[in-house]
C-alpha cells in the first residue's frame, strides 16, 4: 500500500514570499510524502525577485512558481488539502474560504520579508531570516507522527509549531 502524500496550503495576503517559500520547503523537505501549494487572498501577481533568488541560492527547485488567489483552491476540482496554514497575520484574520475536506488549520505568522527596506544586503537578511523560521517549522511539522495523533493533539501541536521560533532570533518561545 502507497505511503498517503500530505497536500498542504500556505497563505498569506500577497502570495509573493513567505507561502512561496514555505510551499517549496514542504514539498523539498518532505521527500514525497508532502506536496506544497500557496495562495494568496489579494496576491499580487509575481513572486518576489527576492524570494527567488533565497530559494535558488538554497538549491530549491523554482520552476513552475506563481502568485495565485487562493479560490483557486476552494473549487470542487482543487487538490484537496489536508493542512492549511496561514504564514501573515493578516491573512490569519481574514475570512477564509471553506476548504473541500474540511482540512486542519492553523496560524504560523512569520514576519514579511517583503517589507523590509534598505540595501539588498538588509532585504536578503530578511528573507533568509524568514526562510530559516520557515525551515524550523516545516521541519518540525513533517516529522510529527500524522498517523498517531487524534485531530485535537494535532491541532495542538501545529499551534505549537506556530509559536516555535529560532532561538537566533532571542525570542524563543518554548513549545506546550
Amino acid at each position: 500500500m502507497a505511503e498517503k502524500i500530505y497536500n498542504v496550503l500556505f497563505l498569506c495576503t500577497g502570495n509573493s514570499a513567505r507561502s512561496i517559500l514555505a510551499e517549496c520547503l514542504v514539498t523539498h523537505l518532505g521527500q514525497g510524502r508532502f506536496r506544497g501549494f500557496s495562495a494568496g487572498s489579494h496576491p499580487t501577481g509575481r513572486v518576489n525577485p527576492l524570494a527567488l533568488e533565497t530559494l535558488r541560492s538554497k538549491d530549491y527547485a523554482v520552476d513552475g512558481l506563481r502568485s495565485k488567489d487562493w479560490a483557486e483552491f476552494a473549487t470542487p476540482d482543487a487538490p484537496r488539502m489536508d493542512f492549511v496554514f496561514t504564514v501573515c497575520d493578516r491573512a490569519a484574520a481574514e475570512v477564509c474560504p471553506v476548504w473541500p475536506g474540511q482540512p486542519i488549520a492553523a496560524n504560523w505568522g512569520v514576519t514579511d520579508p517583503a517589507a523590509v527596506t534598505g540595501d539588498e544586503a538588509t532585504c536578503m537578511a530578511a528573507f533568509d531570516t524568514a526562510f530559516r523560521e520557515l525551515e524550523n517549522r516545516v521541519s518540525l511539522f513533517i516529522d510529527l507522527p500524522l498517523k498517531s495523533l487524534d485531530p485535537t493533539e494535532l491541532r495542538h501541536e501545529l499551534d505549537a509549531i506556530g509559536k516555535t521560533w529560532l532561538a537566533a532570533t532571542n525570542t524563543q518561545v518554548p513549545t506546550p
